[in-house]
């Protein structure tokens, strides 16, 4: 598959080769939806933590006699049925982490990177390098070319000058390839790309990883 690749100030300037094994594969819905649910549970710290009526502090007394008040029959201030009292059922922690088979993390983001490519939302640049941050040039080049929404920004590796004229903008975030990932493909409208990280991304996530030759995480 071809895609064109265009220079900082928007000219289609060459097109290139990309992989069918990375960016033309089919969508496969139920693999990238529970690859997407992993990663979420994965980030969650799970440490909520209640106290249930047996940790909590008060009297153990029984609040009054069981029967002629005319009220309901209570036992102590810690019920979870007064206010300071326990918590029935509250959380405690725990692990949400889930397993998935590397080819399946494979296959979905493989996915989802096929995906952008079939809807017009990746674009390929020459490369994108700047001798000093500044928000304004960074400004100027997602205008030429033609990001008017949130995008990911994706360099073979950290560019630090990229990374500073980018953060203060709003839906725009930086990468390197290596750290590509379910959420944030989903999470931004354009995918914007240097030829070399799609090439590294050829490189982590083509035939050689299923192969079992890398241990790139997903």
């Amino acid at each position: 598959m071809q895609v064109p690749v265009y220079s900082l100030t928007g000219e289609i300037i060459k097109q290139i080769e990309i992989s069918d094994e990375v960016f033309a594969v089919p969508f496969n819905q139920a693999v990238v939806h529970q690859a997407m649910v992993r990663q979420r549970a994965n980030a969650r710290q799970g440490t909520a933590s209640t106290k249930t009526r047996s940790q909590v502090s008060g009297s153990t007394r029984k609040l009054f006699r069981q029967k002629g008040t005319g009220f309901a029959r209570s036992g102590d201030i810690r019920s979870p049925l007064r206010r300071g009292g326990g918590i029935a059922f509250g959380p405690k922690p725990r692990s949400y982490r889930q397993a998935m088979p590397k080819k399946m993390r494979q296959l979905a983001l493989r996915s989802v990177l096929s995906a952008k490519v079939r809807d017009g939302e990746l674009v390929v640049v020459e490369q994108l390098k700047l001798d000093e941050p500044r928000t304004k040039e960074m400004v100027r080049i997602l205008a030429a070319l033609g990001v008017d929404s949130s995008a990911l920004i994706v360099t073979s590796e950290p560019e630090n000058n990229v990374v500073k004229s980018a953060r203060n903008l709003i839906g725009i975030k930086t990468m390197p390839a290596s750290l590509l990932n379910m959420v944030d493909i989903l999470s931004y409208k354009v995918l914007l790309m240097t030829v070399a990280a799609v090439r590294k991304a050829e490189q982590l996530w083509g035939k050689r990883l299923s192969q079992g030759g890398s241990n790139a995480s997903l």
